[in-house]
C-alpha cells in the first residue's frame, strides 16, 4: 500500500494563491475612482449582456475581474443580502462595509476549504456618501482580503501598470468626463507597445452619482457614452442631462449564466 501523498500546509496555500493570481491575470482590466460628484467604474467589456459592473443597492455599487460564473454568483448573493437586511431593519443600515465583510467571508471560506478551488475573482465594492468624504472604496481579493482604497482603483491583467498611470494623472475633485478620459486613457495604454483606442464597444462605463437621490447608481451606453468619449467639453453636459431608457439597471436584475471573464 503506498504512503498518502501529503502537501504542507504553506505549499498549499501558496498554489491556490498563484492559480486564482493567473486566472485573475487574465481578465480585462477595471478602474474605479472618485470623480467630483461620485464614483466612476470604467471596464474593457466586450460584452453587452454579461455586466463586469452593477447595481447592488441604493448608493451601492459592485465591480468584478475574472470568472464571470464565480462573481456573479457573488454579486447576486449581495443583492439578496442588502434586500433583505434593507427590509428587515432600515434601508439606512445596508452599507458598503457589510456587503464587504459579507464577500471577505465568502471568499476567505472557499479560499482555505478543502477540496475547493479559490474563486478566481477580484472585487470592488464602493458606496458613495453625501460628500467625496463620506465615499467608501473596498478591494477584496480572492482569499477574501479587504483593503478601503481612496482615490482610485485599479484590477485585472495590467493592474499595476494602469495603477501607475492613474497615480501620476489623477486629481481629486475632477469634472466626470476628465475621470472618464483618464480612466479610457489608462486602460488603453499598454505596458509596451503603442496605446491603444477604445470605443463604446469595448468600454462598459456606470457611476454612483451622489446628486440622483436615492438610487444613485446609473450606466452609460451607446449614443451618449459615444458623446462622452468624443467630445471631452460636452461630456458633463450630457452627463446631467436626460438620463436614456437604459440607462440604469435594477439592482436585482437576472444575467445569463457563463464561465467568460
Amino acid at each position: 500500500m503506498s504512503a498518502p501523498f501529503y502537501v504542507s500546509p504553506e505549499q498549499l496555500m501558496k498554489d491556490r494563491a498563484d492559480y486564482a493570481r493567473k486566472g485573475i491575470a487574465r481578465g480585462r482590466s477595471n478602474v474605479v475612482l472618485q470623480y467630483a460628484e461620485g464614483i466612476l467604474f470604467v471596464a474593457e467589456n466586450t460584452s453587452k449582456p454579461l455586466h463586469k459592473i452593477s447595481e447592488v443597492y441604493d448608493r451601492i455599487a459592485f465591480a468584478a475581474v475574472g470568472r464571470y460564473n464565480e462573481f456573479e454568483n457573488l454579486r447576486v448573493a449581495g443583492v439578496r443580502l442588502a434586500d433583505l437586511t434593507g427590509y428587515t431593519y432600515d434601508r439606512r443600515d445596508v452599507t458598503g462595509r457589510t456587503i464587504a465583510n459579507a464577500y471577505a467571508q465568502t471568499l476567505g471560506a472557499i479560499f482555505s476549504g478543502a477540496g475547493e478551488k479559490p474563486y478566481e475573482v477580484e472585487i470592488v465594492v464602493a458606496e458613495v456618501g453625501d460628500t467625496a468624504e463620506g465615499d467608501s472604496i473596498y478591494r477584496l481579493t480572492y482569499d477574501g482580503s479587504v483593503a478601503e482604497e481612496h482615490d482610485f482603483v485599479a484590477m485585472g491583467g495590467q493592474a499595476e501598470h494602469i495603477a501607475g498611470l492613474l497615480r501620476d494623472r489623477y486629481q481629486q475633485g475632477a469634472a466626470l468626463s476628465d475621470a472618464l478620459h483618464l480612466a479610457v486613457d489608462a486602460l488603453a495604454q499598454p505596458p509596451d507597445g503603442e496605446a491603444r483606442v477604445l470605443t463604446s464597444e469595448q468600454l462598459e462605463v456606470a457611476v454612483l452619482d451622489r446628486t440622483r437621490g436615492r438610487r444613485a447608481f446609473r450606466r452609460f451606453v451607446g449614443a451618449q457614452l459615444d458623446a462622452m468619449l468624443q467630445n471631452g467639453n460636452g461630456a458633463a453636459a450630457t452627463a446631467n442631462g436626460s438620463e436614456t431608457a437604459n440607462g440604469s439597471e435594477p439592482a436585482n436584475g437576472s444575467e445569463p449564466a457563463s464561465d467568460q471573464t
